[in-house]
């Protein structure tokens, strides 16, 4: 049923619009870039699920959001280095036919994530 992702900026209290993601397929070779967006005023993809119906196929998956360029962005003073540069999250589809949605909840200092539905 595909595969999704949302992130909320929980320093703010608002969705991470603008935040760029990267979603990579992972095997033996290692991992292949699939897809790369930036997040839109809600925070999500903006062309729909990264995956769509049918499209998704059981396997490992890399997620990579860009927190740091993200809270620069938004003129946010991190230290340097600054303590979350990108946040990834490996992850493993083990049945395509469920929907697997990846949240992020993120501040400079933390972030917490679930699998969602």
């Amino acid at each position: 049923m595909g595969l999704s992702t949302h992130v909320l900026d929980t320093m703010n209290g608002c969705p991470a619009a603008g935040m760029a993601v990267e979603l990579h397929a992972v095997d033996a070779a290692g991992a292949r870039l699939v897809k790369r967006v930036v997040l839109n005023a809600d925070g999500r993809t903006p062309d729909g699920p990264l995956y769509g119906d049918g499209e998704l196929k059981a396997g490992r998956f890399r997620l990579v959001f860009d927190v740091a360029g993200y809270f620069r962005s938004r003129g946010v003073q991190l230290p340097e280095p600054n303590f979350l540069d990108q946040v990834t999250l490996d992850f493993g589809v083990a049945n395509p036919a469920q929907h697997y949605h990846v949240p992020l909840l993120v501040s400079p200092w933390s972030y917490s994530t679930y699998r969602g539905s």
